[in-house]
This record gives C-alpha cells, structure tokens and sequence, in this order.
C-alpha cells in the first residue's frame, strides 16, 4: 500500500505540478518546504546536523535559518524537476551556466573518457539536460531499482526524456557498460557524495570520517577517464549555476586501492569547497558521517581493504559469472569477478537518493 502510494505521488507530481503557472509552482514549493521545515522531522534535524558541520561557528539560530533555506532549496528541486519534462531546449539552455566547463569540454574533444562525480546539490537533473539537448554531450548515469518496479520506470522514463542513458543498478553489469562508455570517449555522471555499502573508502570531510563510493574513482584508474568534481548551486536568480572541478591527480605510486582511496579523498575535497560555499543548496537530509551512523557501519573498515574488494581481481578477458560486464566483457582488474564491489561501490545518481519530504 505504501509503495503503491509513492507512486502515485510522483505520478501526480509529473502529471499535475509541470502544468502549473511558472509563479504558482514556485509559491507552492515554498509553501511546502516551509511547511516541512516547521515540522522539525527526522531529515531537517539531520539536515541541521549536518550543516552544523559545515559552519561549526554557527549558533542555532543560523542554522536554523540555513536549514529553511536549505528545505527550499530542496523543493526547488523537485518543482523543477517535476517541470523539465515541459521544458523547451530554449528554457533548458537559459537555465544554467556553469563555470569552467572547458575542463570536460577539452576532454570530450580529445575522446577521451569523462566521470564526473557531483554531490546532492541544486537541481543535477536540471544539469544533465542541459548537458545532454544544449551541449550535445550525452552521457550515462545509473539508477537503483526502487520499489514498486512503476516508481523505477517512472524515474528511468523522465531521465531519459532528458537525453541521459540510464542504467540499472544492477551487480558488475552497470560498472562493466560504464567502463566501455569511457573507453570509447564517453561521459558518466555520478552522484557520489553518501555511501553505506561495505565497499565505501573512508574519506576526511569537514574535520570527520565518512564513507565515499569507491565507484568514480576506479573506473578513472580502470579507463584512464578523467575525475571531474562537479558543484551546483542556486543563487536567488531563475539560472542555476555550477563549477566544473580541474581533474582529479592519479597519484605516481602506490597500489591500485591505495590511489582509488587518494582520489577518492581529492574528490571529497572538491565537493567540500562548494558545499562550504553554498551549504544551503546541499540537500543532505540524511546520515552521512560514521559519527552519526554508529552501527550501522562496520568499525574499522578501511578505506584501502574496501578498494580492494574492487580493485584486486585477477585480469581476465571475455569472463562471465557473478559480476561481470555480461556479453562480450573483456578488460583488467575488476571488470571482471571485482566488478560487483566496484558497482556497490559507486551508488551513481540513485533515483531514490532523494525522497519527497
């Protein structure tokens, strides 16, 4: 009943909200988000947790202001998301700007392979369409298996509305397809700022230890693509801008884990800047640090033991089995019997990272 009740909700989410007048859609995020924000539920108390870390000096006071402007942030999100499929490529392309984009562009020129890798900030759906229909840069991301299976194909048939290709999340299979779209050239996007797999590396964010995918940072190593951190943010205007990262340093020595869990930690860093800069447009409404996580998180688990999960498999070519590529597999190291590690490790662009509040 539940499940079959979210997806109505999202349904009438995309069917109705997209018809509304521009000024009547924005009201009625506000109003919602302000409404949600009053409540004082489990994810704006975590949310406000969360910033906490981000501005320590603040009193409570400011954080409960960030918060509420947080909470608007995060319907602005959904207002607009429930609208994109309305949009015109002429809209879409007037709505974003972002900075130093030349870092992709170049690499995209050159063929060569792109991961980008944002955090759950502003609006990244917004972003990828913009990518896709006004910079003709396509690009593929990954999509966990919500239930019911309707909500899936729900969120599966907007993002490719949008000009993305969408995989299933689904054991080595979604890493082994990335690792080919990056040999050839291609572009992933990867949301990958929250990880509670086992195969997360642990990663210094804000003064404090968290979990970040393993994902991005090996299919860099595997394909020699490039790591492009990747931050959002609205500025009060109706164009949402962002900031293309200069890539990511494959550290000269060390183990194949032990420079998955390095750049993992420049990758953390980058979105560090600006999350710091505009914590507001940072919609984190869950647990994400090991403080906060307590026990649900393995103690000790190291960040170069979990990137080994995914990076020590033999090499192997043409290897079927439990994650595998599927038909046609072939490559090094985890695109084959490791590949699985690796695709829990990446929780790319999960379609239920954000939820209705």
């Amino acid at each position: 009943m539940k499940e079959r009740l979210t997806d109505s909700l999202y349904g009438l989410g995309w069917s109705v909200v997209k018809r509304l007048p521009e000024r009547t859609a924005v009201r009625l995020g506000e109003r919602v988000a302000d409404r949600t924000w009053k409540k004082r539920g489990k994810g704006v108390t975590q949310l406000e947790r969360n910033l906490a870390r981000v501005r320590p000096e603040a009193g409570e006071q400011e954080l409960r202001e960030l918060s509420r402007a947080g909470m608007r942030s995060y319907l602005r999100y959904w207002m607009e998301s429930f609208r994109l499929p309305a949009w015109s490529q002429e809209r879409i392309a007037r709505s974003v700007f972002i900075h130093e984009l030349h870092h992709l562009t170049d690499a995209h020129a050159e063929g060569r392979g792109a991961v980008l890798a944002l955090p759950h900030m502003a609006n990244w759906d917004l972003a990828g369409a913009w990518l896709a229909t006004h910079k003709n840069i396509p690009f593929t991301t990954v999509a966990e298996r919500l239930k019911p299976e309707s909500l899936y194909d729900r969120f599966v048939a907007y993002r490719e509305g949008l000009g993305m290709e969408v995989l299933p999340h689904e054991g080595g299979a979604a890493f082994g397809t990335l690792a080919r779209r990056m040999r050839a050239g291609g572009v992933a996007a990867l949301v990958a700022d929250r990880d509670l797999s086992s195969s997360g590396i642990e990663v210094r964010f804000f003064g404090e230890t968290a979990r970040m995918p393993a994902g991005p940072a090996l299919l860099a190593l595997q394909t020699g693509a490039v790591l492009l951190p990747v931050n959002l943010w609205f500025d009060g205007t109706e164009v949402m801008k962002g900031r293309v990262h200069p890539p990511v340093e494959v550290p000269e020595t060390g183990t194949r884990a032990e420079k998955a869990a390095a750049m993992t930690q420049s990758m953390a860093d980058g979105f560090a800047v600006g999350i710091a800069e505009h914590p507001e447009d940072w919609h984190m409404l869950q647990r994400l640090w090991a403080a906060d996580l307590g026990s649900r998180r393995t103690p000790g688990a190291g960040d170069s033991e979990a990137a080994d999960s995914a990076a020590q498999a033999p090499a192997a070519k043409g290897t079927r089995g439990p994650g595998t590529q599927g038909p046609g597999s072939e490559g090094p190291g985890s695109e084959a019997q490791g590949t699985a590690a690796a695709d829990r490790g990446a929780r790319p662009s999960a379609a239920g990272e954000r939820e209705l509040p």
